[in-house]
């Protein structure tokens, strides 16, 4: 299968180098951005270009993996080239019907993992949600999330709006916990790193409890005496209201 990239981000790197770790054909990259695009072509060992209206005619199917507000305006200039190919998307939020006044043939490769360009991941386990416009193009969309993962799903847009969602919440949220967590031992010029064993056993807990069965901590006793002290050690006044409702939103939830 043909496969042009547009983008060249975070998603598009790891799921470009599962696709040609896979045996895929992927002919061309385009980004906006030269530095970008010239450094995942030289990856993917394909051509690339910066004008969108340069992207090959010829391949089977086009990966739009770009931010959000710019699917739309990229679909309808790959759609001008490319009428009988494939379109998708990769986005977990934005409904696959974006790609319909473009496309005859249309749908979603939404891999639900967190991506960095350089940190190498395995794509077998990562669920990977597809959707399409008719079943010809599901079973292609399938075949080919099949080859770089061995949890292919279907789901519709309004199921992927909320996995994202939930997405965002278990991966980004808890993230910027960690990142928060960092910055009050900096003050004591600690290492993060010591945190690490901590965060492990946390992650591999709710393999075996679900996440309501592992919660512990202050807010699960309600023990005020402590929760006020370490809001008052907190000298930022933002992290000290996330503090008192993460710590509400937790004794809530226990006691239901």
């Amino acid at each position: 299968m043909k496969i042009v990239f547009i983008g060249s981000g975070n998603l598009a790197t790891q799921l470009g180098l599962a696709l040609n770790e896979a045996g895929q054909q992927i002919v061309q990259v385009y980004s906006k951005t030269e530095e970008h695009a010239g450094e995942l072509a030289a990856k993917l060992g394909c051509a690339y270009t910066t004008n969108i209206d340069e992207i090959t005619e010829n391949a089977d199917i086009y990966i739009i993996s770009v931010k959000d507000d710019a699917i739309a305006t990229l679909a309808e200039k790959v759609g001008r080239k490319a009428q009988q190919a494939i379109i998708v998307h990769t986005a977990g939020s934005i409904a696959m019907e974006v790609l319909q006044p473009y496309a005859q043939h249309y749908g979603v490769l939404y891999p639900m993992q967190t991506f960095s360009k350089n940190k190498p991941v395995d794509f077998k386990p990562i669920p990977c949600f597809i959707e399409a416009s008719d079943d010809a193009t599901l079973s292609a969309i399938r075949t080919l999330a099949e080859s770089v993962s061995q949890n292919v799903v279907p789901a519709t847009s309004a199921q992927r709006k909320k996995l994202h969602l939930a997405a965002v919440l278990a991966c980004n949220f808890t993230n910027h916990c960690y990142r928060l967590a960092e910055k009050v031992l900096e003050e004591e010029q600690m290492d993060f790193k010591l945190f690490l064993p901590l965060i492990d056993e946390t992650a591999r807990k709710v393999a075996q409890l679900s996440p309501k069965q592992a919660q512990t901590g202050p807010m699960m006793r309600w023990d005020t005496g402590v929760m006020q002290m370490q809001m008052d050690l907190l000298s930022d006044e933002r992290t000290r209201q996330i503090y008192k409702l993460m710590a509400e939103s937790i004794h809530e939830d226990a006691t239901k």
